[in-house]
């Protein structure tokens, strides 16, 4: 039985009387590719919210690679081994491409908060920021400031900020929204191949991207998970069928290439 990277046990989070996660279960096992989908309002970004540190549970249990995360603030759930993006892209916008990629680097080479430290001037550190950015395809953007770039590239950007600290642990929060069928196909790719050998859980409404992405795909409804399988098996689930109306549920039929 392959080991569980990422549990969530009899989660629920409420904000007042209102109750958004209830008795959420789900376990992503290591290495493996995992979709969340859903409609809207269905509690998907809550959800990231919660396994992140953003949000603490109001009770249940969420584990990362065995450890218990629910309620560690996100500093803390990252340097655990978890990192994620954000709908809205969130990267400095008045520092340069090469700027971003190190920022997110720095914990993870061992560069603590110290003033008086240049860090412009670690090699390894500077191998390691072209390294990430040969590999996302942003190698001649180094020196643009982020805020020209392209969304498409700005998405990019994100992508390359989350994976850059070696975290075991990818969340992917719609990474594909807005952009066009070939920035979208040029974007799965990149998923791919960024995190090859790593757990990734994605949350996406593109039907398209979760069938030829995800080894396996939770479908997450009014803060519950309704089923959980093999693309092919949420494709053809009646419950699934029934929880996506007009056009989202002819993607289910029709999802298949991104």
């Amino acid at each position: 039985m392959t080991e569980a990277a990422l549990q969530l046990i009899d989660v629920h989070k409420s904000f007042g009387h209102a109750k958004i996660i209830q008795g959420l279960n789900l376990e992503v096992a290591k290495g493996e590719r995992h979709a969340i989908i859903g409609p809207n309002g269905a509690g998907k970004s809550t959800c990231f919210n919660l396994i992140s540190g953003r949000f603490r549970p109001t009770s249940g249990r969420i584990l990362l690679n065995g450890k218990e995360v629910g309620g560690k603030p996100a500093f803390e759930v990252n340097r655990l081994g978890l990192s994620r993006s954000f709908q809205v892209s969130n990267i400095f916008a008045n520092m340069t491409v090469r700027e971003n990629v190190r920022c997110s680097l720095l914990y993870s080479q061992g560069h603590g908060y110290a003033f008086w430290r240049n860090v412009g001037s670690s090699r390894e550190l500077q191998e390691k920021t072209a390294w990430v950015l040969e590999r996302v395809g942003l190698i001649d953007k180094a020196h643009t400031p982020a805020a020209l770039l392209s969304y498409a590239d700005q998405r990019t950007l994100e992508i390359a900020m989350t994976i850059a600290g070696d975290a075991d642990v990818i969340l992917l929060d719609e990474p594909t929204a807005g952009m066009s069928h070939s920035e979208t196909e040029y974007a799965v790719e990149l998923i791919r191949k960024a995190t090859e050998g790593k757990t990734l859980v994605i949350v996406e409404h593109d039907m398209g991207v979760v069938f030829g992405l995800a080894d396996r795909i939770s479908v997450l409804v009014y803060g519950e998970i309704i089923a959980t399988g093999k693309p092919e098996e949420i494709r053809g689930d009646p419950k699934v069928r029934s929880a996506y109306l007009g056009d989202d549920a002819e993607a289910l039929t029709l999802g298949g290439a991104a």
